[in-house]
C-alpha cells in the first residue's frame, strides 16, 4: 500500500485529498480558500496573482497533511493563462475565469481564421471568450506591451506543477489541459503555433505535452509529481467515467460531456472536442441556461429557494398540464440562438397554476440539456449512463424527471471533490508506472463513487412524450435550429 495526494486548485479554493494507492479510499483532507482580491464587490476577479494559489496550497497542506505521501497530482481551474517573460517571471496577473472582456476578441479570432468551420477543423473548437487563445488576442489588443514581453504560456495546473518542481527548465502539461487552450488539437495531438501567433502577435514557448501516466518530474525531496490536468478532466477521472458514460453538469449554465474513443470535428461549433486524462476524448456541448432557468422561475413565483420550487413542481404531473418552457433566457448556444428569448407555450385556464409553471421550468431545463445530449448521440457517441452533477441534481423534481427525459439511467454521485480525487488517481498511476507495477495504458482500478442510481422504468414513454412536445414547440418557434 502507498499514499498519494491530489490537489484541486479551483477558482475559489484549494482542496487536497490524501488517498490509498490501491483502493482510492480518502484517508485525510485539507482545505483553504483563495484570497479574494475584490471582496467588497463580491465578484470573482478576472485577474489573479498566481502566488495566491501557492499560498492557498500551503495553507491547505498544513498540519502534516502530506506526511508519507509519495506522489502528488494537480488539478486546477481551466482557461486560466499565466503569461511569463523569458526569465520565468509573470508578465501580468493570470487571466482567469469566464472572461467577458474577451468577447469581442473571440469574434475577431473567428473572422481572422476564416470562420467557425476553419477553427473546428484546426483545433476542434470555436473560440469563446473564456478560452486561453482568446485571452491572448485580448492581451495583444488591450495590453500590447505586456503581450510583447510574453515569452512562455502556461495554464494554472502547468504553473503549479512547475512551481512544485522548483521551476525547472522543462515545462510540461497534459493533453487534457492542452485541448482546452484553442491552440492544441485533440485530433492531431499537436500544437498549432500559428494560432498562438495569430492571437498574441508573435510566437511563445509552450509546455511539452506528456502522456497520462507520465511523471512531470520529482521534487528535490523525492516526491513524484504527475502530469496534472484541468478540473473537468480530473473530475471525469475521479468519477471513473468510461465508454458509454456521460456527465450532465447543472450550474447556472449547463454542460454535457461524454467519453468517446476519438476526437470529434463539428463544423457547427456546438461540440468542443477535448481530450481526457486517460488517452480518450471528452466531447462537450454547452447550454447557456440551466439552473438560471430555475432561479428565474422561483423569482417569478415569489419563492426564495430552489427547494421550494422543487416541492411545488412535484405537485404537478409530467407535461405540466400542457405548459412548455423554452428556457432561452440568456439567448442560447445549443441550439445557436444568441439573441433568442424564453418562450412559454400551452397556456390554458387549467394550466395557469404555480405548480405547472414550476414543473415546466424543470422540464424545460432538462429538455434543453437533452438537446445537448442528442447533439453527441447524433455524432455516434454512445450514452448508456448519465452522471448528474451540481447542487440542483439533489432536487426531487430533477431526479423525478431526468431519467425519462434523458432516456437513460441517471447516476447522482455522493458529493465529493472528484477533481482532487482524479488528480490523486493520476498520481497513483504515475507512481505505479515508475515502480513498474502498472502498465502505462491501464489506470489504477479504484472504487467507484457512492451514488444514487435512477432508472427511467415505466416513466420512459411518458418522459419521451414530454420531450417530443418540447421539440415540437422548439421547431415551431425556431425552425431548423439543429439542421
Amino acid at each position: 500500500m502507498g499514499i498519494v495526494a491530489g490537489l484541486d486548485s479551483s477558482p475559489d479554493f484549494t482542496r487536497i485529498v490524501v488517498c490509498d494507492t490501491d483502493t482510492g479510499a480518502v484517508l485525510r483532507q485539507g482545505y483553504a480558500p483563495h484570497p479574494v482580491e475584490n471582496a467588497e464587490s463580491g465578484a470573482r476577479p478576472a485577474d489573479v496573482d498566481p502566488q495566491a494559489w501557492l499560498l492557498s496550497l500551503g495553507e491547505a497542506a498544513g498540519g502534516g497533511l502530506l506526511e508519507g505521501v509519495q506522489a502528488i497530482g494537480v488539478s486546477a481551474q481551466q482557461n486560466a493563462v499565466v503569461p511569463l517573460d523569458s526569465q520565468g517571471n509573470t508578465v501580468r496577473p493570470a487571466m482567469v475565469g469566464g472572461d467577458r472582456r474577451a468577447q469581442v476578441a473571440a469574434a475577431d479570432l473567428v473572422d481572422a481564421l476564416g470562420g467557425r468551420e476553419a477553427w473546428a477543423q484546426a483545433v476542434g473548437c470555436v473560440p469563446q471568450a473564456a478560452q486561453p487563445v482568446t485571452k491572448l488576442r485580448w492581451l495583444m489588443k488591450t495590453e500590447p506591451e505586456a503581450a510583447q514581453r510574453t515569452s512562455v504560456l502556461l495554464q494554472a495546473h502547468d504553473w503549479l506543477v512547475w512551481q512544485l518542481l522548483g521551476r525547472p527548465v522543462r515545462r510540461t502539461t497534459d493533453r487534457g489541459g492542452a485541448s482546452g487552450t484553442g491552440y492544441w488539437s485533440a485530433a492531431t495531438g499537436g500544437y498549432r503555433a500559428d494560432l498562438v501567433e495569430l492571437a498574441l502577435g508573435h510566437q511563445a514557448m509552450l509546455p511539452e505535452v506528456i502522456g497520462p501516466a507520465d511523471a512531470a518530474g520529482t521534487t528535490p525531496e523525492g516526491l513524484l509529481i504527475s502530469a496534472g490536468t484541468g478540473e473537468t478532466m480530473a473530475a471525469a477521472f475521479g468519477l471513473g467515467l468510461g465508454l458509454g458514460d456521460a456527465v450532465v453538469s447543472l450550474g447556472a449554465s449547463g454542460s454535457v460531456m461524454a467519453v468517446h474513443p476519438e476526437a470529434l470535428v463539428d463544423n457547427t461549433g456546438m461540440i468542443t472536442s477535448l481530450a481526457d486524462a486517460t488517452g480518450m476524448h471528452l466531447p462537450v456541448v454547452t447550454t447557456l441556461n440551466a439552473v438560471r432557468t430555475l432561479r428565474g422561475a422561483a423569482e417569478m413565483l415569489g419563492l426564495t429557494d430552489l427547494e421550494s420550487l422543487s416541492e411545488l413542481a412535484v405537485k404537478s404531473t409530467p407535461g405540466a398540464h400542457g405548459l412548455v418552457l423554452l428556457p432561452y433566457l440568456e439567448g442560447e448556444r445549443t441550439p445557436n440562438l444568441p439573441h433568442a428569448a424564453g418562450t412559454l407555450s400551452g397556456l390554458r385556464r387549467e394550466s395557469m397554476k404555480p405548480e405547472h409553471l414550476a414543473r415546466a421550468a424543470f422540464e424545460g431545463m432538462l429538455c434543453g440539456l437533452a438537446d445537448a445530449l442528442d447533439v453527441l448521440r447524433g455524432r455516434g457517441v454512445e450514452v448508456r449512463r448519465i452522471f448528474l452533477l451540481g447542487q440542483a441534481a439533489e432536487l426531487p423534481a430533477v431526479q423525478a424527471a431526468a431519467p425519462s427525459l434523458f432516456g437513460a439511467q441517471v447516476v447522482v454521485p455522493q458529493p465529493a471533490d472528484y477533481a482532487a480525487i482524479g488528480a490523486a488517481r493520476q498520481a497513483a498511476w504515475a507512481l505505479a508506472v515508475s515502480q513498474g507495477t502498472l502498465d502505462p495504458r491501464t489506470p489504477p482500478a479504484w472504487q467507484g463513487a457512492a451514488a444514487q442510481v435512477l432508472d427511467p422504468g415505466e416513466e420512459l414513454a411518458v418522459g419521451q412524450a414530454v420531450r417530443q412536445q418540447f421539440v415540437s414547440v422548439r421547431e415551431q418557434t425556431h425552425p431548423g435550429t439543429f439542421r
